[in-house]
């Protein structure tokens, strides 16, 4: 069995290294410092959003509202950033309301046993409807503004030719490199790992164990708020700005964060390099919509590529608790 698993494995990484050698050679007149930084910027959203859900989802508790953590954490890092004139203290207070409205789902879900997906959707109607209110009744427009984070930029490496913007980014793109290495090592490499991903395959084995289920379920979920705070506090404060019309700025990035941790089959890695996949496909869009293809045609460009990549490579399981409740001591 190990030994079909590790074909299965080296099988997933060959058709991985195609695509994007496909992708990348597809897309090689289009890379510059330009594109690069724009892929990353693009990235950092999705990236923390699906860091989160895999968390979450991996300890058995399915947290469909990642848009919503995105949505309120960008609105209120613009609000605090404009009252106190810090973008740090905004950064922080972002995370900190997103983390908030996880702690009410994490209630709602494991001491109401709510239903998850219901919960999740609750969680993103409520920032989706809160958020342009507050802004409404603050600045009196559903859009506002504020300062904005300052590149860091390394002297001699930032002129780098196409990789030198790696090198000259604005802080959340730091952070994301860390937080997806950090995240592979602790649900890879710890005993809270461990918990985790027993919490969302057998429960009653981690319960037998002495470890309590609904504790490693609540941490998890609230890191999760965590990350999709980081990731919705940076998507604001990187532009200096939070439009709340329509689907607000976050515009669908919270559904697709989840669609590229399924991608990645819940591995943080695999879900940066489908992030980077669909952000770089954003890039390259933005700039053909000012050819000759219709715009409406381009635009649908990323969106038809994850699905035919999550078609020809997705084979991902999903835990086997996922969703479920548990009581410690059932059978």
């Amino acid at each position: 069995m190990r030994e079909l698993v590790s074909i299965g494995r080296r099988r997933g990484t060959l058709v991985w290294i195609v695509v994007l050698a496909l992708v990348g050679v597809s897309l090689s007149g289009f890379v510059n410092k330009g594109t690069v930084s724009s892929t990353l910027r693009l990235s950092v959203p999705i990236a923390f959003a699906a860091l989160g859900g895999i968390f979450a989802e991996k300890s058995g508790v399915i947290n469909i509202g990642l848009e919503g953590h995105l949505i309120i954490s960008a609105f209120v890092g613009i609000y605090a950033t404009d009252l106190t004139g810090n973008v740090w203290i905004g950064f922080v207070s972002g995370v900190l309301a997103s983390t908030l409205l996880a702690a009410v789902f994490a209630v709602v879900c494991l001491e109401f046993r709510a239903d998850q997906i219901i919960a999740g959707l609750a969680v993103w109607f409520v920032a989706l409807g809160l958020a342009p209110f507050l802004s409404t009744v603050i600045y009196g427009s559903v859009n506002a503004d504020s300062a904005s984070f300052a590149p860091i930029t390394i002297p001699g490496l930032s002129k780098l030719p196409g990789v030198g913007a790696l090198f000259d980014a604005a802080p959340p793109v730091y952070l994301m490199f860390l937080a997806v290495g950090g995240s592979w090592y602790v649900l890879n490499r710890t005993a809270f790992g461990r918990w985790v991903h027993a919490s969302g395959e057998n429960p009653q084995a981690l319960d037998t164990a002495g470890v309590s289920v609904r504790r490693v379920r609540y941490v998890s979920v609230l890191l999760s708020g965590v990350l999709a705070g980081i990731g919705g506090a940076s998507l604001s404060l990187s532009l200096g700005e939070f439009s709340g019309n329509g689907q607000t700025m976050v515009d669908g990035r919270g559904f697709i964060a989840i669609v590229v941790y399924l991608l990645g089959n819940y591995n943080p890695i695999g879900a940066f390099l489908s992030t980077t996949l669909f952000a770089g496909l954003q890039t390259v869009q933005i700039q053909l919509q000012s050819g000759y293809l219709p715009s409406s045609l381009v635009q649908t460009i990323p969106y038809l590529t994850v699905i035919v990549v999550l078609a020809v490579v997705g084979r991902t399981r999903t835990p086997d608790a996922a969703g479920d409740h548990y009581e410690s001591g059932e059978e």
